[in-house]
């Protein structure tokens, strides 16, 4: 069922004739607008204008409050199941120890596991912007660590002072990583 979203109901339809359908989808026929509306009063329902732009109008009968709050229901219930990917951002030094910059991808890889956008960068700070290579040899070292896992939405490229990336989570990452945990759950 379409409804326009300011649909016009009962008193503020203009037309002096309307096509009526009745609350079961079925046609009444054309009809002048009082008598509309006074089968609509006597059915104890709203007269809703579906088509206006048809010739003549379509309306609907309905209750129309009963209507709008189903919709928003929907609504509500189709934004909950929704998947919200937000983008995490994980900082880098081109002078990180290899520990650090491990412990920095498995963060990265919980991210991308729950199914977030990752926007890795390596931050240059004053004199170390004169050997930009030591920032490109880390994140290399990130996306070959990652590369069973995310997909790299944007090579490295310099902005400023940071040398950044974006990297999406593979399809099939999330799907295998819950079969093995399904796996190993049955196993005990």
């Amino acid at each position: 069922m379409t409804i326009v979203k300011e649909a016009r109901n009962n008193r503020e339809i203009r037309a002096r004739e309307v096509r009526v359908i009745d609350e079961d989808g079925e046609q009444i026929g054309i009809l002048a607008i009082e008598r509309a509306l006074a089968l609509a009063q006597e059915r104890e329902v709203d007269l809703v204008e579906v088509s206006p732009n048809a010739s003549p109008p379509v309306c609907r009968l309905m209750d129309y409050g009963k209507y709008k709050y189903r919709q928003t229901k929907e609504e509500r219930s189709s934004r909950k199941n929704r998947a919200a990917t937000t983008l995490k951002e994980v900082r880098f030094s081109p002078v990180m120890d290899r520990h650090d910059i491990n412990y920095r991808v498995d963060r990265i890889n919980k991210f991308l596991e729950e199914g977030h956008k990752v926007k890795a960068f390596v931050r240059f700070l004053r004199r170390q912007m004169s050997h930009p290579e030591h920032g490109h040899d880390v994140l290399r070292t990130v996306l070959e660590q990652l590369e069973d896992v995310a997909v790299v939405e944007r090579r490295p490229i310099m902005e400023g002072n940071q040398l950044t990336t974006y990297l999406s989570p593979k399809p099939h990452a999330k799907r295998a990583r819950g079969d093995g945990a399904a796996t190993n759950s049955e196993a005990e």
